[in-house]
């Protein structure tokens, strides 16, 4: 088992949308990675403030309506941790390109996103984007540790709602404790991690949104019906599902991809 990370000093630095290294930022701020494991991540969450009616669970085939009616439903949101090679790079630049950076903020978002400006992060931001949206927020205890970070977060710019995350103690501390919570030996702060975390989730626009802190913004994946989720085949076929298949269509071989939903606690 992994020691938890020292606490590194807390300084006001934020990466560039110029990073060489765009899903793993380089500032003087660095975390242990988290594990994709159902006990660490709900952990985390419950730590935060989600009720406990809520947890994640292992989604071990995309494609089985068999294993996938295993997991409770509604699922609010999928956390996915994928190997970030070639495919992931051509397609992130590609497609973020042409955009502007995201500059949303305040009460009429239809999701709340993160910028990720800690080097090693990327778990801890996939996970605040799956507790920090759609019908998950209510979940949150009213004078809980996340639900007073986001009413700070809400109002701010991406920037400053992203240095609010890196000087938080409360979310260094709540990170350092997971980071030594997992079935695996984790890397040390300073290793370079060639695995990547997004989220898919329901925005309160009952849209898909794909949730990723190296990307300039929210990305809008299309509109789900009241009763679709994040696991209905119209939300895997345009979030989960397409996303694992052009990065299997790549051809680099590399499978290493791991999805944890957010749905209702087993009995």
């Amino acid at each position: 088992m992994a020691e938890p990370n020292p606490t590194p000093p807390t300084i006001t630095t934020t990466a560039t949308t110029e990073d060489p290294n765009p899903t793993n930022p380089t500032p003087r701020k660095r975390f242990v990675p988290l594990e994709n494991n159902p006990e660490v991540m709900t952990t985390l969450t419950h730590t935060l403030g989600l009720t406990p009616t809520l947890s994640f669970h292992d989604v071990w085939d995309l494609n089985s309506p068999d294993l996938l009616a295993f997991i409770p439903r509604p699922a609010h949101a999928l956390l996915m941790v994928f190997p970030t090679g070639p495919s992931y790079t051509l397609h992130r630049t590609t497609e973020d390109a042409p955009l502007a950076p995201y500059t949303g903020h305040g009460p009429s978002e239809p999701v709340v996103w993160y910028k990720q400006t800690i080097g090693n992060a990327c778990g801890l931001i996939g996970l605040l984007h799956a507790i920090s949206n759609g019908a998950t927020r209510a979940l949150l205890a009213q004078d809980s540790p996340m639900a007073k970070l986001l009413a700070e977060a809400i109002p701010l710019t991406p920037e400053a709602r992203a240095d609010l995350l890196y000087n938080s103690d409360l979310l260094e501390s709540a990170h350092a404790d997971a980071a030594s919570r997992g079935d695996s030996r984790a890397p040390p702060a300073e290793e370079e991690v060639e695995l990547h975390y997004v989220c898919f989730a329901k925005g309160s626009d009952g849209h898909l949104w794909e949730l990723d802190g190296a990307r300039k913004g929210p990305l809008d994946r299309g509109v789900l019906a009241e009763d679709e989720d994040v696991l209905s085949e119209r939300g895997l076929d345009l979030g989960a599902r397409k996303f694992l298949e052009r990065e299997i269509g790549g051809g680099e071989g590399d499978v290493r991809f791991s999805v944890l939903a957010l749905a209702p606690t087993l009995d």
